[in-house]
């Protein structure tokens, strides 16, 4: 809610004096309401509350950048971020996304003739909802597969949101989806059936860590049958789960006595009449009222501006050069390099005379899911132009098809036959190809699953018909979800993953290709040799074959792989004891030594492996990361501490987690299937 401080009154009220506690001055305002105000308070849409000032906030989205009817700065999609596996970085983004947030907040409230939208404080972010299935159209939206990474990136992530001020947030996170959201087919009357073991190993922790280490401030609902609501939550629980046999005034207290305390209009117009009939209590419908308005007050929407730090945030940091510099820098890091075949790349700029640019990736932006309006959107084409040697002359086709467009009776139909000959002749006069292939919005989105998981349309086609001719290809893949093209790993040179990398990401992609930087991402998923691996959308036992932790066979790319330019030593792996008991740390330190001639970036990734557990589990589990910077010949310490409590299953016998008394394997690597020392100790007990 926003709190329009020009209605203030002369003689002040208990709500309005920030010197009181805020549980007070939430019971005191409380007082004041009628019912009907307190259901229009919990509608995020509601008309203004005149008596008080009290504007609706019309939920905002902030994935990777405010979405606003004015361009601000787009950073990387957020499986892009994951792959940076940089806590810090992803801190500083989101850091740069609330302060986008908070001008434009402040700009509304300081300037009368103020124009744009007037967006409040609750955003929708981050999507912590984990990559169980790879043909999942929001893969985009989310941190990866695995639920230790997703939970440091969106602890990361919602600090930076909501700031770190003593007094008042910066703005309110809200994580969604909870929990079990991993389709968008039938999305909105689909039950996930999950195990107890399951729900809390895999389905959950992550969003434990977001709240209890994160202190996330709300949390979003998804459509499935679990909780309610997203978006329009209410009217899906009637029209399509319960199809119509409860009515609204059921749902909305269903819904409240839930613990869902803010949502659509539903609630505005059916709260009063569910307390009259006795569905609802005034005493539940105050305990959501407390809880959304409690944030209201840590915002500092019912406070003078001037005594809120946030407030002084300008209108310039939108589009910013510091922002652009961090767009570019997420980017850059973001980039992972899935294949070097006898080091193709980095290329040489000084000995290109001729360069190659083709795909439909090559001269298209593609932003991304809730992504807003970028501030300069770079073309893959132009970071080409931007970065190259003078003199070089650049061709481009577009090759093939992404998806097979509408027809257009003002644009003449794409000829796919002839395209590619045109793609291959380009290819055969140049000294070198750059292929742009991968994904759009019209393949993996909200409300579309992919069908397949190697390139669509025509892509692969393309792949095949310029690699016969030109032997010096470098395949850039710009998607979200992981894509299967054993064929294109086995005959490319070179092929760089690059996500949908934000405004900047064009430039990056150059930086990389030409070796002005030195790739350090890696894989926060899983890219399957083979669609036969993975198991059926419906099957929501991550035992059975998902994820690089029970994963059938081997992968086309592991989880937490990525190469570099240059090489990195492993050594002298050091545990602080042979063995702990269960409500104790493991402390293990490496050295990592840089011992290429290029300086660079490694991810180093600690994993576990219980040796003889009497439940089947992950044949690799993740329980720390650092991502250190090196120069040539540098040797950094890297110091993980593992608790017991990361070393637990859960026990449906005793509903809880337990630790076993076992052996337990320390694997530390550049990935999960690149594995560089190990070590052993044991957990002796309680």
């Amino acid at each position: 809610m926003l709190y329009n401080s020009r209605v203030i009154a002369q003689d002040k009220p208990l709500y309005l004096d920030y010197t009181k506690a805020i549980d007070l001055r939430v019971e005191d305002l409380m007082s004041k309401m009628t019912i009907e105000e307190k259901a229009q308070f919990l509608n995020h849409v509601a008309p203004t509350i005149s008596r008080f000032g009290i504007r609706s906030d019309r939920w905002n989205q902030s994935l990777h950048g405010v979405t606003w009817n004015k361009p601000t700065t787009m950073f990387p999609v957020s499986i892009a971020m994951a792959a940076t596996w940089d806590t810090v970085l992803v801190h500083q983004e989101a850091t740069a996304i609330s302060d986008l947030a908070r001008a434009i907040y402040n700009g509304w409230h300081n300037d009368p003739d103020f124009q744009g939208d007037k967006k409040g404080l609750i955003y929708r972010s981050p999507v912590v909802n984990v990559s169980r299935n790879p043909y999942w159209g929001r893969i985009n939206e989310c941190f990866g597969e695995d639920p230790f990474l997703t939970g440091r990136i969106g602890v990361a992530h919602v600090k930076g949101l909501q700031g770190n001020d003593k007094n008042y947030l910066k703005l309110v996170s809200a994580l969604k989806h909870y929990a079990v959201n991993n389709i968008e087919q039938n999305r909105m009357s689909l039950s996930a059936t999950v195990s107890e073991r399951m729900l809390y190993e895999f389905w959950l922790p992550h969003f434990r860590d977001c709240i209890v280490e994160g202190q996330a401030q709300s949390i979003m609902a998804s459509h499935n049958a679990f909780v309610v609501s997203d978006l329009g939550g209410v009217n899906i629980m009637v029209q399509g789960h319960e199809k119509g046999q409860i009515s609204f005034e059921e749902a909305v207290a269903k819904s409240i006595n839930a613990g869902c305390g803010f949502s659509d209009k539903e609630f505005m117009q059916y709260i009063p009449a569910a307390i009259q009939k006795g569905y609802l209590t005034e005493d539940k419908l105050n305990e959501s009222v407390a809880r959304v308005m409690r944030d209201s007050f840590l915002l500092g929407e019912f406070d003078p501006q001037e005594r809120v730090p946030y407030s002084k945030i300008p209108m310039s940091v939108i589009g910013s050069e510091n922002h652009i510099k961090l767009a570019l820098k997420a980017a850059q890091e973001s980039m992972v390099l899935l294949t070097n075949k006898n080091h193709m790349l980095p290329l040489d700029k000084t000995k290109l005379k001729t360069i190659a640019v083709i795909g439909p990736h090559a001269n298209v932006f593609t932003a991304g899911g809730y992504s807003g309006k970028p501030t300069n959107p770079i073309l893959p084409i132009d970071g080409i132009k931007n970065k190259m040697a003078a003199g070089t002359e650049v061709l481009y086709a577009a090759g093939a098809e992404i998806s097979a467009g509408k027809p257009n009776a003002n644009k003449p139909a794409f000829n796919r036959e002839e395209e590619i000959k045109k793609a291959v002749a380009l290819a055969q006069k140049a000294d070198v190809a750059i292929l742009y292939v991968g994904t759009d919005l019209t393949i993996e989105a909200e409300a579309r699953d992919r069908s397949s998981l190697g390139l669509p349309g025509n892509q692969e086609e393309l792949v095949k018909a310029v690699l016969a001719v030109q032997p010096k290809t470098i395949v850039v893949l710009m998607n979200a979800g992981p894509l299967t093209i054993p064929y294109v790993k086995e005959n490319a040179p070179a092929i760089l993953e690059a996500w949908w990398p934000g405004e900047q990401g064009a430039n990056a992609i150059a930086d990389v290709l030409f070796g002005n930087i030195n790739p350090g991402g890696k894989m926060p998923l899983t890219v399957y040799a083979s669609e036969d691996q993975v198991p059926p959308q419906d099957e929501y036992d991550v035992t059975k074959g998902f994820t690089y932790m029970y994963l059938n066979g081997k992968p086309l790319f592991p989880f937490g792989h990525g190469l570099s330019y240059t090489t990195f030593k492993y050594s002298n792996l050091k545990l602080s004891a042979n063995s702990i008991k269960a409500n104790e740390s493991l402390t293990a330190t490496v050295d990592i030594k840089k011992s290429g001639k290029t300086a660079g970036d490694e991810v180093v990734q600690l994993y576990i492996h219980d040796v003889s557990p009497s439940v089947k589990r992950p044949a690799k589990e993740l329980r720390s990361l650092a991502r250190v910077s090196l120069k040539p010949g540098e040797t950094k310490k890297v110091t993980f501490t593992v608790p017991g409590s990361k070393l637990a299953f859960y026990d449906e016998k005793i509903h809880d987690f337990r630790v076993e008394t076992e052996m337990i394997d320390v694997l530390i690597g550049s990935s999960s299937e690149d594995i560089r020392l190990k070590s052993q100790f044991k957990v002796s007990g309680i």
